[in-house]
């Protein structure tokens, strides 16, 4: 299963449906937060599901979840947009939450910088930003590949 990682939007969704439109045979897309309101156009404009969470600038949405947790072929996903474990400073927070949920994976944004590393059975992955990357990275998505195996994390440059 190809599953798009996206977060940090903000409102400008152009590159990201772009980008997006070039990878062949997504089957998920999970949009981290930080503008909930872009999944609509996502969705409408890619044409796959979007599952999402929200982030710190998505205030007003009180429809969305903080967090959730997704098992996608035997393998439990947590998403979150990362300010409430504090990524900024560090994956402490957010890696004694994943332990504790017996999660294989742990998604984030937040920082609007990519990272994809595993420790400790967890993937931690960030997309970064399709639209307003920070720290002298470029524009980015993510891509988890999961198998009945295994589960890759990779970050897409846009």
């Amino acid at each position: 299963m190809k599953v798009a990682v996206i977060s940090d939007t903000h409102g400008y969704i152009d590159s990201c449906i772009g980008a997006l439109r070039k990878i062949k045979n997504i089957d998920l897309i999970l949009h981290l937060g930080d503008y909930s309101k872009d999944v609509v156009g996502i969705r409408n404009g890619v044409e796959v599901e979007v599952i999402n969470v929200k982030g710190n600038c998505d205030v007003y949405d009180n429809h969305t979840l903080d967090d959730r947790i997704l098992e996608i072929m035997g393998k439990k996903i947590f998403m979150t947009h990362g300010d409430l474990y504090r990524v900024k400073h560090g994956l402490n927070d957010i890696y004694y939450r994943a332990k504790e949920l017996g999660a294989a994976v742990a998604l984030f944004g937040h920082s609007h910088m990519p990272t994809a590393v595993e420790h400790d059975g967890i993937l931690f992955l960030n997309p970064g930003s399709p639209s307003l990357p920070r720290g002298g990275t470029h524009k980015s998505i993510g891509l988890l590949h999961i198998d009945e195996d295994s589960i890759r994390g990779e970050i897409i440059y846009i």
